[in-house]
């Protein structure tokens, strides 16, 4: 493809020129196949940029042209082509401040952010930042100030303006944030998002990781219903062509469905290879502690790797809860003796929990409003409301 670095460069000004941003992108993109082409490997490709291209699409190209100078050599310099890429970027939010009401470049944009993002995760993996996350973080800065010219672009038409090009900024520093754990910085870009005019607007594949992304953080801060919400609008809308991405999805959407009291079916969950929770909703079902921490401990390592080994966690206190309503519904009393409650929980395999301990788990689901209740410690009893004594979860703020 182009054959010589002069064919490269009269396809980029013809790009440019007829503000083709989707042809433009290609040019600049780190996925396309004129990245083989070895003619275009050039330290110093400034003289021959300057006879042909006019600012700001020669800056661009010209880190462009660097960057892949540093990743023909061998071995390759990532660390070199991350630093050619941020001052791509610097050039691009020139270009975006220079193109007053238009929007055609946006797809420039998007693709230097990717690649700006994904040399960074390299470079991360490679070991070449001092302490960790902190290339990602500097990269995060970069795509913020693009962000920035996007959201202040006020003044051109809804069609024209490039506040169209905010949520797939946010995605980008979503998936930055979610793997440098700096969850608190995503707050002010899903305000941003909320109160933007054109959040229904936005492309649904663009839409679809937002809501993946906002869904797991609200999970993250014990938000189950938004979380519910979030995911589930996720996983109806991913194409059933990408089941990766839904399985992805459906990682997170399963556990917080069951905080919510309600279990996933088996058949959902063999398409998509994530029958440890099957084993887990068993558990839940049943009320059977020794199952539940036999579940727990089997899949522990897919569970820590998901990062939800502790939301599955929390659901322990439904077993306890779904255990203790079937002692309930055996004694058929609203006065319930808290020894009972021990009984249950040691024949269910928790052979070492002591009185106070199950007093300590009663008084929990009581505060958590999974049980209508108190204790009498006097008495030492539970003392059950005669309506609806153990409600839906689904009902539990």
């Amino acid at each position: 493809m182009f054959g010589t670095l002069n064919n490269y460069l009269s396809s980029v000004h013809r790009a440019w020129t007829n503000g083709d941003g989707d042809t433009l992108a290609s040019y600049i993109s780190l996925k396309d196949k004129h990245i083989m082409n070895r003619n275009l490997y050039v330290e110093m490709p400034e003289n021959a940029i300057n006879r042909l291209l006019e600012s700001p699409i020669d800056e661009i190209i010209c880190a462009h042209l660097k960057v892949l100078f540093y990743l023909g050599l061998e071995p390759r310099d990532f660390m070199q082509a991350y630093k050619h890429q941020s001052q791509c970027i610097q050039s691009v939010v020139k270009m975006l401040q220079q193109l007053k009401e238009e929007n055609w470049c946006l797809p420039v944009m998007y693709t230097a952010c990717l690649d700006l993002r994904i040399l960074a995760q390299r470079c991360e993996e490679l070991g070449n930042s001092s302490k960790p996350g902190e290339i990602l973080e500097k990269a995060a800065d970069c795509l913020m100030s693009c962000f920035r010219v996007c959201a202040a672009d006020n003044r051109s038409s809804d069609n024209e303006t490039k506040r169209l090009g905010m949520l797939h900024l946010v995605n980008q520093l979503f998936k930055v944030y979610f793997r440098i754990n700096k969850l608190h910085l995503c707050k002010p870009l899903i305000r941003a998002i909320d109160s933007s005019a054109f959040k229904d607007m936005f492309p649904l594949p663009e839409r679809i990781t937002y809501k993946y992304f906002v869904g797991r953080k609200a999970m993250f801060d014990s938000d189950y219903k938004s979380a519910d919400e979030f995911l589930s609008f996720a996983f109806k809308h991913c194409p059933k062509n990408f089941p990766r991405n839904k399985r992805l999805i459906l990682i997170y959407l399963v556990p917080v469905k069951m905080l919510l009291g309600f279990l996933p079916k088996k058949y959902i969950l063999e398409r998509y290879d994530v029958l440890q929770f099957h084993e887990l909703a068993e558990a839940l079902k049943e009320g059977n502690v020794r199952k539940f921490d036999d579940v727990i401990q089997r899949h522990e390592i897919f569970f820590i790797k998901c990062g939800i080994y502790l939301l599955v966690e929390k659901l322990k206190f439904i077993v306890y809860r779904n255990l203790f309503k079937k002692v309930y519904l055996i004694k058929q009393t609203h006065q319930l003796d808290l020894n009972a409650f021990s009984s249950a929980l040691q024949f269910v395999g928790e052979t070492d929990m002591t009185i106070d301990e199950t007093h300590c788990i009663v008084a929990n689901l009581i505060f958590e409003g999974k049980i209508k209740g108190y204790i009498s410690h006097s008495h030492n009893k539970l003392v059950v409301s005669k309506q609806n004594p153990f409600p839906p979860l689904n009902t539990v703020s």
